[in-house]
């Protein structure tokens, strides 16, 4: 059962760097290059030197160590080290760790990153190629041998379900791919500036997965992005306005599985938002009306739909409406199927830019983001407010 009561870590850390590599298909590099390179960004845009960190948080997906990156990044003695299972549903959940640290005193500055050649490397989109035996490995038994074998097979069962569930059809989707493409072509770090989609473009783009089609699914990418948590205090003498972390959780539903949760009471939401966004609304105090930019995890179209609909901001079966509307800024940097695919993390990096008041897609007045990591898996959100 998740908490009932607000927690005690909102308002005690805050985001005071931000920091990436070029975003793109064929980095021609490693992706421990990669990671120190956004790690020095980011503290180079906080006013610090690595000397001053003194913790690391990443994937358990990343392939570049925390001690491997420390070592080559400069980086000193380490009081604080972790990592976040269940791929992009960790996003949100290395800055909460970074944030506990922090809070309780264990480390002063953490950084938290993550890095691949996901596109030039080993592409998460052509599905399971092999697997070490594992209990999550013997879950996923029940599905390969079907032909489910891709993440975008795996989310076409839920979305299907979704369209019959509430009358809809595929174009439903597209409301989140236009949006997500619109802001991506004013954005010139985006892999997809300055090419705008129609509707009619996604209506007829070729089918992934049926209901899925090209646009409903994020592209792959090749990059790093690093995020450097530290006390709200410390965060104001720093270069940057803080970004407080306002409110921070991890979410898993009952009965979950890792992107095939099929066996669960419904398949119309995504259960283990709905944890996260309870904790969410609790720890800030705060509710949908109050949220002045979403930046809403956009692996695949449907989901972001359930995102919406599992934090309040409108009734089951009608984001698709809601979308086409504007009621909410949304995946001002592009997202993932715009900006680039960097599990969420460039999600994070846009919050901040919001707060801040320098993204290129700015909100006039933005105070408070929410932003979600990768759903259909234990996933992660924040709330992320301007300081004062």
């Amino acid at each position: 059962m998740s908490p009932h009561t607000r927690d005690a870590l909102g308002g005690r850390a805050a985001i005071a760097g931000i920091g990436a590599t070029e975003f793109s298909k064929d980095s021609g590099r490693s992706e421990l290059t990669l990671a120190v390179e956004a790690v020095h960004a980011a503290l180079d845009d906080a006013g610090l030197v690595p000397a001053d960190v003194d913790g690391l948080v990443t994937f358990t997906m990343d392939t570049s160590p925390e001690i491997t990156v420390a070592q080559a990044a400069g980086i000193g003695e380490l009081s604080f080290f972790s990592r976040i299972h269940y791929g992009g549903g960790a996003a949100c959940a290395t800055v909460q760790q970074a944030a506990l640290a922090v809070a309780t005193g264990i480390a002063e500055v953490v950084v938290c990153y993550r890095a691949f050649n996901e596109r030039s490397g080993r592409r998460f989109g052509s599905g399971v190629q092999h697997r070490e035996p594992s209990a999550e490995g013997a879950a996923l038994g029940w599905q390969l041998p079907f032909g489910l074998l891709t993440p975008a097979s795996w989310v076409a069962m839920v979305a299907q379900r979704y369209l019959h569930v509430y009358g809809l059809t595929p174009d439903a989707f597209g409301h989140v791919a236009v949006t997500d493409r619109r802001h991506a072509a004013t954005n010139p770090a985006a892999y997809f500036y300055g090419r705008p989609i129609t509707l009619a473009d996604h209506a007829a783009s070729r089918w992934i997965a049926e209901p899925l089609r090209l646009l409903d699914c994020c592209q792959e990418t090749d990059g790093g992005q690093a995020i450097v948590v530290t006390s709200v205090e410390r965060a104001r003498d720093l270069r940057r306005p803080p970004a407080v972390i306002t409110a921070a959780a991890q979410g898993a539903g009952r009965g979950q599985e890792a992107m095939t949760s099929f066996y669960r009471d419904g398949l119309t939401g995504l259960p283990e938002t709905g944890v996260v966004a309870r904790q969410l609304w609790r720890t800030s105090g705060l509710a949908p009306g109050d949220i002045d930019v979403g930046i809403l995890y956009d692996h695949f179209t449907p989901f972001v739909l359930m995102q919406l609909e599992e934090f309040g901001f409108c009734a089951p079966g009608e984001a698709a409406d809601f979308v086409a509307a504007d009621a909410l800024p949304l995946n001002t940097h592009g997202g993932q199927l715009g900006e680039a695919y960097l599990h969420g993390m460039n999600g994070i990096a846009e919050a901040v830019r919001q707060v801040r008041g320098t993204s290129v897609n700015q909100v006039p007045g933005a105070a408070r983001v929410l932003v979600t990591a990768g759903t259909g898996v234990p996933t992660s959100g924040l709330i992320l407010g301007a300081d004062g």
